[in-house]
């Protein structure tokens, strides 16, 4: 398989994505939610186990909503009237999202509402414990951020272009990761000086304009040092 047929199979499982986004209320409920749940989980500091589960709860999620909609496009392209068999079909899709999100919240549960009895609101700065999840949570909600991005800019791929660019994105808040991380001056110029190389590479190639390269730079610096503040760095 070439690398454009894996490409565009990217795109076109990324566009079946953004349309449950922009066309059920539901989607964009559940990715608002999900944000929500990764941003407390990081400031609460759960372990790398428990983390996992909660992922792996709000994927569920999303999978069941956009096999809803897949559901609910093929029963309407097959007929548009009323019949008890399609009735069937959309409600029997609901139940699964309805059986997700059961499932999610009782993970929440579980896993958030202990940690949150007794919790403090202070801003003094916490143990430094779990670096690697704190980055990992950065880059993943950085990703989310563009793919939302992407979703209401782009009109046609999303793996190559659009506003903003996620290669900048990822790159620069790979850079704000390792200069908080070890505050070395040398280490973070070196780590600058590859995410410009990755900037100006799309720049040079095309496939993103200079107003996009700076906002994913933005969007890269300012969300990973909100992760960070969250995180107690």
């Amino acid at each position: 398989m070439s690398l454009r047929k894996v490409l565009n199979s990217f795109n076109y499982a990324v566009a079946g994505i953004v349309y449950a986004i922009k066309s059920q209320r539901n989607m964009k409920v559940h990715m608002i939610a999900a944000l929500l749940v990764l941003a407390l989980s990081i400031y609460l500091r759960i372990s790398s186990r428990e983390f996992l589960i909660i992922f792996f709860a709000i994927t569920l999620v999303v999978m069941a909503e956009l096999f809803n909609t897949a559901v609910e496009a093929v029963v309407d392209l097959y007929t548009q009237e009323f019949h008890p068999l399609a009735r069937i079909a959309k409600n029997v899709a609901a139940g699964a999202v309805l059986l997700t999100a059961m499932n999610s919240l009782v993970v929440a549960y579980v896993i958030i509402l202990p940690k949150l009895e007794g919790h403090s609101l202070s801003l003094v700065p916490r143990i430094r414990e779990t670096p690697l999840n704190v980055t990992l949570a950065a880059l993943i909600i950085v990703v989310l951020a563009v793919g939302i991005g992407k979703a209401f800019t782009s009109k046609s791929t999303y793996i190559r272009g659009g506003f903003p660019s996620g290669h900048t994105a990822v790159a620069f808040a790979g850079v704000t990761a390792i200069t908080l991380l070890t505050g070395n001056l040398l280490v973070a110029i070196v780590a600058l000086m590859i995410a410009l190389l990755v900037a100006h590479s799309r720049l040079e190639a095309g496939v993103h304009t200079l107003l996009e390269v700076a906002a994913g730079m933005l969007l890269g610096i300012l969300s990973t040092m909100v992760v960070f503040r969250l995180a107690g760095w």
